[in-house]
C-alpha cells in the first residue's frame, strides 16, 4: 500500500486595508517614540512573522472566529501567538492583534491593527470596526513577506 504524501497549503496573499495600513503606521510611531527604534525594530519583525503566519494558514491555531463582528469569515490573531517564530530578540509583550478573513481564493484581508486592551463601551463590531473595517477594500495594498 502507497502511502499519501500531504501537500503543504498553498500561502495566501496577504492584503492590507488602508485603515489597517493607518494602523500600523501609528502603532510603530507609537513604538518608536516609546521605546526606541530598536524595539520598532523588533515590533516589525513580530508584525512581518505575524502576516506570514495567517498567510501560512488563516485558521492557524489560536486565531478565533469573531461572529460577533457580523463580517462573514471575521477571525483575529494576536500577535503574542507568533513571537517564538521571530529570529531576532523578541518583544517581551505583544499588545496588538490582527483582524482579518480570508476573501477569495488566496487573499488574506487584513482589515485592522488593534490595541489588546480595553476599549470604550460599544457594540462589537463597531469596537473592532470604528472606521467602517472593510470598506476601505479598494485600497489594499498586497505586501511582500520575506521567506
Amino acid at each position: 500500500m502507497k502511502k499519501r504524501v500531504a501537500k503543504p497549503p498553498k500561502k495566501q496573499e496577504v492584503r492590507l486595508t488602508g485603515p489597517a495600513q493607518r494602523d500600523l503606521s501609528i502603532v510603530m510611531e507609537w513604538t518608536v517614540k516609546e521605546f526606541g527604534a530598536r524595539a520598532a525594530l523588533r515590533y516589525d519583525a513580530l508584525i512581518k512573522q505575524a502576516l506570514k503566519d495567517i498567510a501560512a494558514d488563516p485558521e492557524r491555531p489560536g486565531s478565533m472566529e469573531r461572529p460577533e463582528i457580523m463580517i462573514e469569515g471575521a477571525r483575529t490573531y494576536h500577535l503574542s501567538l507568533s513571537r517564538r517564530r521571530v529570529s531576532r530578540p523578541g518583544v517581551k509583550e505583544p499588545r496588538h492583534f490582527l483582524l482579518y478573513r480570508l476573501r477569495g481564493e488566496g487573499v488574506i484581508e487584513v482589515a485592522r491593527v488593534h490595541h489588546d486592551g480595553p476599549r470604550p463601551a460599544a457594540p462589537p463590531s463597531r469596537r473592532l470596526l470604528p472606521h467602517g473595517g472593510w470598506r476601505g477594500v479598494s485600497a489594499n495594498r498586497a505586501i511582500a513577506l520575506p521567506s
